[in-house]
């Protein structure tokens, strides 16, 4: 009995895992043209100047996640913010948003937001998209950017309220406070 119990609940998961590798498949595929140009868009942004010549975003890639990137171009002048608290991942923060899609649709923000004030958004990184957790702990409070976030840092194959899966992520950013400022236990 025990063996036929065995069989058939290793047959069932062998089902359930053939199912879903190839629904991933078919979701790879059916969103391939849609995958390559969030791609093509983030590989172009990295090549960006300003007009002196410089490049207009900086590529983070933190040290406890080396493998990732986002892009961040600061629109202020981050001399003035010398000094500012950055926040952790853990701690509580007020923001301000627009996201968009790579194709400048917008799929969110803030300004529909009054429970904290004027357009403010109150969370902690942690409880975000990654790409969120690495620009918001390289900026300091009142700084302004726009984070350009690929796929693998933002909801990956997910699909996300009105944005499709493998959705390059456009963000102006104002990080506007930091509510609590908490060390991880």
């Amino acid at each position: 009995m025990k063996s036929l119990t065995y069989f058939i609940f290793a047959s069932i998961t062998a089902i359930c895992i053939a199912v879903a590798a190839c629904s991933s498949e078919s979701q790879w595929d059916t969103y391939q043209e849609w995958r390559m140009e969030n791609e093509a868009f983030y590989e172009q942004q990295k090549l960006v100047k300003n007009d002196d010549g410089t490049p207009f975003y900086t590529l983070l890639a933190p040290t406890w996640y080396s493998s990732s990137g986002v892009l961040i171009h600061y629109f202020n002048d981050r001399s003035k913010t010398e000094g500012n608290l950055s926040p952790l991942v853990t701690s509580t923060v007020d923001a301000k948003y627009i996201g968009r899609l790579y194709n400048d649709i917008p799929f969110d923000s803030s300004f529909t937001n009054t429970a904290n004030g004027d357009s403010i958004f109150r969370f902690q990184p942690s409880s975000t998209i990654t790409g969120w957790q690495i620009a918001l702990t390289d900026m300091r409070v009142g700084d302004s950017a726009r984070v350009v976030i690929p796929y693998q840092q933002g909801y990956e194959a997910q699909t996300t309220g009105s944005i499709p899966p493998y959705s390059t992520l456009v963000f102006d950013i104002k990080l506007v406070d930091i509510y609590r400022y908490e060390l991880a236990q």
